[in-house]
């Protein structure tokens, strides 16, 4: 019974040992990041790890072809990562002058918006019950004055009133 071959007597493992620096400038040259030649050179050291049992004629262009391929696969994920972004900011930003500007108010803009929102419903919550049944009808359940009137039965005249002064609350209140 033959023991499994160890790292040292594979063909390609020796290929890899015997040729690493020549790997780690092949990938250097054509990322020119050192980070990532260091990560394909582990990415390329697990491949030929995997690689058991076959036959390979010639290792060193064996070798060579699963680094072509690990680059390949690292060129067409970041071109899926940069199409993913530029999609992402066309929906999420706006182009001035060549600049991204991003659509989302800053934190101090978003928590002064709570802030104003939150007063705008408390001072909804203070007006009389048919004024913000009014109000409510005409302004979030988007009726016309005269669909208002017709709803609740007061006349177009009635609304308008109501809608007057529900405004005149809420101005006074929270502000423009």
């Amino acid at each position: 019974m033959n023991a499994p071959p160890t790292p040292s007597t594979r063909p390609l493992v020796l290929a890899y040992l015997a040729r690493r620096e020549d790997m780690r400038r092949f990938f250097s040259v054509r990322t020119g990041r050192r980070g990532e030649v260091e990560d394909l050179m582990q990415d390329l050291y697990l491949k030929v790890q995997r690689v058991e049992g076959e036959v390979i004629e010639n290792p060193s262009a064996y070798l060579y072809r699963l680094a072509s391929n690990l680059l390949l696969d690292q060129l067409r994920s970041q071109r899926r990562a940069e199409a993913r972004d530029a999609a992402w900011r066309r929906v999420s930003h706006t182009s001035l002058g060549g600049s991204d500007i991003a659509d989302t108010p800053d934190a101090e803009a978003a928590v002064c918006a709570r802030l104003r929102l939150k007063r705008l419903t408390e001072a909804l919550a203070d007006l009389p019950l048919k004024t913000r049944r009014v109000f409510w009808l005409h302004k979030f359940g988007e009726l016309t004055h005269a669909q208002t009137a017709e709803q609740l039965g007061i006349s177009r005249s009635a609304v308008e009133k109501h809608i007057s002064r529900a405004l005149k609350h809420l101005i006074a209140r929270v502000g423009r």
